[in-house]
Order: structure tokens, then C-alpha cells, then sequence
């Protein structure tokens, strides 16, 4: 799926529900939640997670927790890039220049 067609998409399903008219503060907290979800899903995965009331989870199950946490929290991000008319893909552009420039990097350059 195209990322600005999953971003119609999830405008649309917010809106629906009146989850897009939220402001960006708000939707901050949502983002910070969901940072928190991944963050224990990752700690699940390198750490393990052994939690009084919580059942084991399996590798398979950890991955796709890791998958879910990622997604939601990459649909806050492209909630805030849709309210600040932002092109997700422009961002990946302007992190790329931002790295390069930091480290003097030249493009074309493989510094691995």
C-alpha cells in the first residue's frame, strides 16, 4: 500500500469517529502512549518480559506485537504530518540531507 492512500484512509477512519479534529497536543499523548507500547514490545523481544498476569508470548506473537506497536505508532506520525500538511515521503528526504550534512557526507558515498 501506498503511504499517502493508507494516510486517506486512517483520515478518514478518524473522522468518522471525531478522532481528526483532536488537536496535536492531544494527539502528542496518543503518540507518547503508543511510544510507550513499543518500547515494552521491543523489551518483550531483547529482554523478555516476565510480568505477573500476562501470558508468554510466543516468538511469532512478539513479532507481531512489535509490528502492531510500530504501525500505531507510525499512525500518529501521518496524523500530525496530514494536520501540518506535511508529505511523509518529503520527510524522508529531509532526514537523509540532515544525516549527510551532519557528517559531511557526500552523496554517493558508502561510509558502512
Amino acid at each position: 500500500m501506498e503511504i499517502n492512500k493508507h494516510i486517506d484512509w486512517l483520515q478518514d477512519f478518524y473522522e468518522e469517529r471525531g478522532w481528526y479534529k483532536l488537536s496535536s497536543e492531544i494527539r502528542m499523548n496518543f503518540l507518547i502512549e503508543e511510544v510507550g507500547e513499543l518500547s515494552r514490545a521491543i523489551r518483550a523481544i531483547e529482554l523478555g518480559r516476565h510480568h505477573p498476569g500476562e501470558a508468554t508470548l510466543t516468538e511469532v506473537d512478539k513479532m507481531d506485537n512489535l509490528k502492531e506497536e510500530l504501525s500505531d505508532v507510525m499512525d500518529q506520525v501521518f496524523i500530525i504530518c496530514r494536520k501540518y500538511d506535511l508529505n511523509p515521503e518529503d520527510l524522508f528526504t529531509y532526514g537523509e540531507n540532515k544525516i549527510n550534512k551532519r557528517w559531511h557526507r557526500d552523496e554517493g558515498e558508502n561510509h558502512v
